[in-house]
């Protein structure tokens, strides 16, 4: 279990959106998010519905589609679907399975409750939104 908890915070510390997060607030992510395994061909979110989960890849690979045009790809280590954390805003693309996949995944209300819980985790999560903005904006110019 202890390998498995260092593979979690491993994967979350490099989602953009945490990226000012501590190792302790990492755990608590860790701790309240489900590891889930689905076969190859799974759909796991849909352009355009609305979204109340995040996922990070733990093993498996993942494509990225828009109006049935491929954009990306997605590995182990990469994440999708934390803006949906924040807004319950519809899906900007679909994510299918390539191959069979081991994912951790934190729903909307797991998240909310950590916001209410601890106004710090809060603090720093802006934080890693307004560098991720800045970031954006930067390459932007």
């Amino acid at each position: 279990m202890a390998r498995r908890t260092a593979q979690y915070l491993s994967s979350l510390a490099e989602v953009p959106l945490f990226s000012a997060l501590s190792q302790r607030d990492l755990g608590r992510i860790a701790r309240l998010g489900e590891e889930i395994e689905v076969e190859a061909g799974t759909r796991l979110v849909d352009e355009g519905a609305t979204g109340d989960q995040f996922f990070v890849i733990l093993r498996g690979k993942a494509k990225v589609t828009r109006r049935g045009r491929r954009v990306a790809s997605l590995a182990r280590g990469e994440s999708f679907g934390e803006l949906s954390l924040l807004d319950r805003g519809p899906r900007t693309a679909t994510v299918t399975a390539e191959t069979r996949m081991e994912l951790l995944v934190l729903g909307q209300r797991q998240f909310a409750g950590l916001l209410d819980d601890a106004p710090g985790f809060s603090r720093k999560l802006l934080a890693g939104m307004a560098r991720r903005l800045r970031e954006a904006d930067t390459r932007n110019q």
